[in-house]
């Protein structure tokens, strides 16, 4: 049950929200209007592109959409599973994510859409970094599927059923982290533009140490 989760999972799933409102603002703002922390809005660019696109602007598009799954694969290949389990490598992922948004800094100030590349990758990585646990699916760069998940959970108490408080709790966390780092994201666009990446960056290496010394403490428990 939902209530096994730790508490740690809140936390870091609020922070990661956070990055992630962060990455799609900056993106929204920066990238022609095109969000890097999901694929919906991008894939119906690509079906209306090759209508009223030329090939270039489809397949960077293409590529977009590629690179977020190659960040999946990453997180993938290094998790071996979808559990959500403390001591796995999540902190190397965190960092190479940090990475990512770092790298992608480079470009985007040089006017290159290979940095779009990196930090679709990023999100990629974050959104299979923390996936399934004790029923709860747990998504971090979009709200779609929880706001649906909501909306079922409304659904049954009204026909009767148990309402799983905790597991609204996350999800509704979750939603003020995400909003929270559009906010944010939106602010220091305005004041640094891409120069702003540094932020989730730097908040994704923060994890990651903080993580670090998590797991090796509670491993000596």
């Amino acid at each position: 049950m939902i209530s096994k989760l730790p508490r740690w999972v809140e936390y870091g799933s609020f922070i990661l929200a956070l990055v992630a409102g962060l990455i799609n603002s900056i993106g929204l703002l920066g990238f022609k209007h095109q969000a890097v922390s999901h694929l919906s809005g991008t894939a119906t660019l690509l079906g209306t592109g090759i209508i009223n696109s030329n090939f270039s602007d489809m397949l960077h598009l293409a590529l977009v959409i590629l690179s977020f799954v190659m960040g999946s694969v990453i997180s993938g290949y290094f998790l071996r599973s979808g559990a959500l389990k403390l001591g796995r490598n999540y902190s190397g992922l965190l960092a190479l994510e940090a990475t990512f948004i770092l790298g992608s800094i480079y470009f985007l100030v040089e006017g290159s859409v290979q940095g779009n590349y990196l930090v679709s990758a990023a999100c990629g990585l974050q959104n299979a970094l923390v996936t399934t646990y004790s029923g709860a699916v747990i998504r971090t760069t979009h709200l779609t599927g929880i706001f649906t998940d909501l909306g079922i959970m409304l659904g049954a108490r009204l026909r009767g059923e148990q309402f799983d408080r905790r597991k609204a709790s996350l999800f509704i966390i979750i939603i003020i982290g995400f909003i929270s780092g559009g906010t944010l994201g939106a602010y220091f666009f305005s004041v640094l533009n891409f120069y702003a990446l540094y932020i989730p960056a730097g908040i994704c290496l923060l994890l990651a140490f903080s993580y670090s010394i998590y797991n090796a403490k509670v491993s000596r428990t």
